[in-house]
This record gives structure tokens, C-alpha cells and sequence, in this order.
């Protein structure tokens, strides 16, 4: 097992696979976008392939494949079937905003995928474009409803903006009640690749007590071991709200994740700056026990906070990091 030096076992792989999105997220990139990587800057499917090869045969045993948004890279598919059949990997999932998700659902789901994570910030067609600048909420509807019928589960991840969305908080929780889905509300997070930080209005607390307010009969269920966000259930419903503080980063001491970012940047967390390139270690001839040690010793001087982390921060979009 890889273990950290805050003694917390490190079982959690975030993959990357592109920093290429076909969205325009005000909340993740600047409108004009980001200057994408070259191809030779990315990790190469069969890179990425060995890397999840030896993390998981020392411990990783869960690993979710993100973006930017994964399904605008070529050849996807294929490099799924490969990591979902390595011998010990227990769990593999995809963080997806939904637009080319549909026609792919049967095959994920003959691999062996679960659980999916959709990004939808609102239910209203206008305040969709207004958010991502781009018409696609049908589309994402669409994958929703396909996710469901083949019965693999949902997470939807709304991220909850001042003056933008918060008129959904509650239309998108009153979707748990006919659905068996989890409603996941985020704060927003304070860099989008602007090289600005902002502050944020709409914390995890003012969240809950909004949805409270409405559904005063809310009851907290059992959060997992190393869950990323406060979970509950309203009774007579069917799925599942809950709240994830990103900014107020209330869950670092649990953090069990390692983070590859599209260019083989190895993060130990979300907030710092990256801790030394995979891609080189590859591209130089590194043996799997050269990587394995790299990585060990890199998770051996973790910041124990995310807060702790963050003033190294170099502010870039969520895009690139991979959430």
C-alpha cells in the first residue's frame, strides 16, 4: 500500500486525460478558453496505461478518469476496456459534463462502470448557456436519463455560484425525489485560470440551511470513510443530497487521492502546484520500481491540509488540474 506521512493510505487514483473541453465554464477557464497542450505535452494513452498498471499493483483501487472532459479525446474507449480489466482495480468511474456521453453508456456499462459523476450546474436552458456559453443542456438531459435506464448510478455535481444559479438549489434537489440520484452541491472553487482568487458567498453552511429551509424533515445518512461531501436524504425520496466543501476544504484529513494531471504532473492535492513530472520520469527510461519509489517519496511529504497546500497555488483552471 502507498501511504502518506500523515498516515493515511492512499488508495484513490484522479486521471486526467485531457485538458480539452468542449464547454466554457466561466467557474473553470476564461471565455476565450486556455492555450490548449500539444499533443506531445500529454501523456500518451500507453503512458497513462503503465502508470495505472503499477499504482494499482501497489494499492490503488479505485480510479476516475476526468477532464477537462474526457470524451473529447480521441481513442477513449479503448483505454478504458484496458485499465478496467488490471487484476486488483475494484472501481472505475468518469467525471463527464454529459454532451458526448450518450452514445457510449452500453459499452461502459458492459466494462464494468457503476458509477458516473455528471456535471450539471442548473436545469434551466437559459441559465445553462449563460454558465457554460454553450446550448447543450438537452444533450446532458439525455445522458442522464441513458445513465439511469442502464442502471448505473449518478452523482450529479452542481457547483453553486452567486448570482447565477442558486434559483436551482432547490429544483435540483426536488430531483432526488423521483430519481435515484445524488445531488452533490459544491462550492465554488476561488481559481479559473484568470490568475485572480476571489472569495466565495455561498459556503457549504449557507447551502444546507437553503435546502433545510424547504425540506425541514432532512435526515443525515452515513457518510463513507472517505467521502468528499456531507450527505442526506429526504424522506420519501428517492436519491440522495449533499454538500462538498471545496473551498472551505472541511475533508483533507481523510484525503486518499493522488491526482495525474494531462501532462503527467503528479498532485498530492488539489491545491498545490504539482510535484514533479511523471511524463519526464517516463520519457527518461524510469523502471516501474523507479516510479513506484517516486511516487512513494513524493506522498512522504505531504502538506496535511489543502489550506496548507494552497500557498504554492499557481491559480490554474480547473480544466487543466482535473478537479
Amino acid at each position: 500500500m502507498l501511504r502518506d506521512n500523515h498516515n493515511r493510505d492512499i488508495n484513490y487514483l484522479r486521471l486526467a486525460v485531457t485538458d480539452r473541453c468542449n464547454l466554457r465554464c466561466f467557474y473553470c477557464m476564461p471565455e476565450q478558453g486556455i492555450d490548449w497542450l500539444s499533443r506531445a505535452d500529454l501523456l500518451s494513452w500507453e503512458e497513462m496505461e503503465r502508470l495505472c498498471r503499477v499504482l494499482v499493483a501497489h494499492g490503488i483501487s479505485k480510479i476516475r478518469i476526468t477532464g477537462g472532459e474526457p470524451f473529447v479525446r480521441r481513442n477513449l474507449m479503448p483505454f478504458l476496456e484496458k485499465i478496467a480489466a488490471l487484476p486488483g482495480l475494484h472501481e472505475l468511474t468518469l467525471t463527464t459534463n454529459g454532451i458526448l456521453t450518450a452514445p457510449h453508456i452500453p459499452a461502459l456499462k458492459q466494462m464494468g462502470i457503476r458509477s458516473v459523476n455528471l456535471s450539471l450546474d442548473t436545469l434551466d436552458r437559459n441559465r445553462f448557456f449563460a454558465i457554460t456559453r454553450r446550448d447543450e443542456l438537452p444533450a446532458v438531459m439525455n445522458t442522464l436519463d441513458t445513465l439511469l435506464a442502464h442502471d448505473i448510478a449518478v452523482k450529479i455535481n452542481a457547483v453553486v455560484m452567486d448570482g447565477r444559479n442558486t434559483d436551482d438549489i432547490l429544483p435540483l434537489t426536488a430531483l432526488t425525489e423521483r430519481l435515484p440520484v445524488s445531488i452533490r452541491f459544491i462550492e465554488e472553487m476561488p481559481f479559473n485560470g484568470s490568475g485572480t482568487m476571489h472569495s466565495i458567498a455561498w459556503h457549504h453552511g449557507r447551502i444546507m440551511d437553503t435546502i433545510k429551509a424547504a425540506h425541514p424533515g432532512l435526515q443525515k445518512v452515513q457518510d463513507g470513510p472517505y467521502t468528499t461531501s456531507y450527505n442526506y436524504r429526504i424522506p420519501g425520496h428517492q436519491g440522495t443530497v449533499g454538500v462538498i466543501a471545496a473551498y472551505t476544504r472541511s475533508f483533507c484529513g481523510t484525503c486518499n487521492r493522488l491526482r495525474i494531471t494531462p501532462q503527467g504532473m503528479l498532485k498530492t492535492c488539489l491545491y498545490d502546484s504539482g510535484v514533479f513530472s511523471l511524463r519526464d520520469l517516463l520519457r527518461s527510461g524510469a523502471t516501474d520500481a523507479q516510479l513506484i519509489s517516486a511516487i512513494q517519496d513524493a506522498i512522504s511529504h505531504r502538506h496535511p491540509t489543502g489550506h496548507e497546500a494552497e500557498r504554492q497555488v499557481t491559480h490554474e483552471s480547473m480544466a487543466a488540474i482535473g478537479g
